[in-house]
C-alpha cells in the first residue's frame, strides 16, 4: 500500500495542479484510506469538484455542513470551499474526482451570466448529485465520459470533454438552488482561512488562543464559536491535530528521532507528543515509523521479485 501525503499551502489550499497536458481538469481515483492520516485533511481549491462514490461510504464535510455519500452517490464542491473527507466504518471507499477550472466550464462569453454567480454563491458551497435521480444519472455518467476520454485520448478527445463540461455544468446549474450571495457569510470563511493559516505557519512555535482570534479579528469567544461550529473542536484542540497531522511527515523520514518529531511540530516534551499521537491515530510514533518500513519493505520486495 502506498502512503500518500495530502500537500496543502499553509493557507490550506491544495498544491496538486489539477489538469492533463492539455486541459485545465484532472479526473483521478482516490482511495481515502491510503492517505497518510487515513482521511482526506481540511482544504480548499480554486477548481470546483465533482465526486462520485465507487465503492464503500464517505463522509465529506464542506464548510459547516457534513454529508454522508453511499456507493453510487455524487456530490458537488463548489470552488473555494473548505472541506475534507473520511471514510466510513471501514469501508474501504474509493472515490473518482473531477476537479475542473472554472473558466474552463463555459466559453469566455458565457463565463460572467451562467459560471460567476454560481461560485460566488454562498448558498452553493456544495450539491448532492442523487444517480436515482435522471439528472444525477446523466452528470455521473458525463463525469465518467470524461475519465474515459482523459484516459484513452481518442481523436478530437479534448472537444469531447468540453462538450461534455457543458452538459454536466448545464444540468447542474438548472437543478440547484438559484444563486445567492451574503457578503457576512463570505467573511466568515475568509476569517476562518486567516485563522487555520495563521495557525499552519506558526504551528511549531508556542500558539496561544488570543493569537488564533487575532489572525481571524476576532474576540476569543467568537474565534472558538468558529471553530466548534465550523470543526467540531477547539482552536487549541485543532492545533494539536495539525501538529500530529505533520508529524506523519517527519516520521517517514529515518533521520529524525521520536523526539526530533515532536520538537520539531511544536510539543514541548516526547511523553505528551507520544501521548497525543496515540490518542489520534491509536498507536504510538514508534509504532508507526515501524509501520512504514515494514510497508516500505513490502512493497520492495514486490517489485523485485523475479517472475
Amino acid at each position: 500500500m502506498q502512503i500518500k501525503n495530502f500537500k496543502i499551502t499553509k493557507g490550506l489550499k491544495e498544491l496538486t495542479e489539477h489538469r492533463t497536458v492539455e486541459l485545465p481538469l484532472a479526473c483521478y481515483e482516490t482511495k481515502i484510506r491510503h492517505n497518510s492520516m487515513g482521511y482526506i485533511p481540511l482544504h480548499w481549491h480554486e477548481e470546483v469538484q465533482f465526486v462520485w462514490i465507487f465503492r464503500g461510504e464517505a463522509i465529506f464535510q464542506i464548510d459547516e455542513d457534513k454529508v454522508a455519500l453511499c456507493e453510487g452517490d455524487g456530490l458537488f464542491i463548489n470552488s473555494g470551499c473548505l472541506h475534507m473527507a473520511e471514510e466510513k466504518e471501514q469501508t474501504d471507499c474509493v472515490y473518482i474526482c473531477l476537479n475542473v477550472s472554472p473558466r474552463f466550464l463555459l466559453p469566455q462569453e458565457l463565463f460572467k451570466k451562467y459560471v460567476v454567480p454560481y461560485i460566488q454563491a454562498t448558498n452553493l458551497p456544495y450539491v448532492f448529485i442523487d444517480a436515482n435521480e435522471a439528472w444525477g444519472k446523466y452528470l455521473i455518467e458525463a463525469i465518467l465520459k470524461i475519465k474515459q476520454l482523459i484516459e484513452k485520448k481518442p481523436d478530437f478527445f479534448e472537444i469531447g470533454i468540453t462538450m461534455q463540461l457543458t452538459a454536466i455544468w448545464k444540468n447542474l446549474i438548472f437543478n440547484a438552488l438559484p444563486p445567492t450571495y451574503i457578503h457576512t457569510e463570505m467573511l466568515k470563511s475568509h476569517r476562518m482561512k486567516q485563522m487555520l493559516s495563521w495557525i499552519h505557519l506558526n504551528y511549531a512555535e508556542k500558539v496561544l488562543l488570543e493569537d488564533i482570534a487575532k489572525a481571524g479579528e476576532l474576540s476569543r469567544a467568537e474565534c472558538c464559536r468558529y471553530f466548534k461550529r465550523i470543526l467540531k473542536t477547539s482552536p487549541l484542540n485543532y492545533v494539536k491535530d495539525y501538529r500530529i497531522q505533520r508529524s506523519l511527515v517527519l516520521l517517514q523520514q529515518e533521520e529524525f528521532s521520536i523526539t526530533d518529531v515532536g520538537y520539531k511540530v511544536g510539543f514541548n516534551s516526547t511523553s505528551y507528543f507520544i501521548e497525543n499521537f496515540r490518542r489520534s491515530l491509536k498507536m504510538t510514533p514508534l509504532a508507526y515509523k515501524k509501520s512504514l518500513a515494514e510497508k516500505l519493505a513490502k512493497e520492495t520486495e514486490h517489485t523485485f521479485r523475479p517472475n
